[in-house]
């Protein structure tokens, strides 16, 4: 455990001294409480706004894809209306056809 050396007017230290045998304690033990909390606070502070970050970011996702939803639903429909067509016109894999054609050529 280090030592720390800080200025404090005389009459701080004796009203807290007072108060932290009140409390049971001593004024180093509350002194380390205090720093320890504000520790943890710093922490609990960079959570808090990391977490405010993303979900902002979500809401902006989800927004951003609300918006392009139906645009993106009109594409797939389209997407899927071409493949049927391609489909409908080549009956499947018209190269995996093309080849097999192709071998039983040259193996006659």
């Amino acid at each position: 455990m280090s030592n720390l050396t800080i200025s404090i007017e005389d009459e701080i230290i004796k009203r807290a001294r007072v108060r932290a045998i009140q409390q049971g304690t001593s004024l180093s033990a509350k002194v380390r409480e205090f720093l320890q909390f504000y520790v943890n606070e710093s922490d609990d502070l960079l959570k808090k706004q990391r977490a405010d970050a993303a979900a902002r970011l979500m809401q902006a996702i989800e927004a951003a894809t609300a918006r392009a939803q139906p645009e993106t639903t009109t594409r797939n429909r389209a997407a899927k209306r071409r493949r049927s067509l391609r489909e409908d016109l080549y009956h499947g894999d018209f190269r995996a056809r093309a080849r097999q054609t192709a071998k039983a050529g040259r193996a006659k």
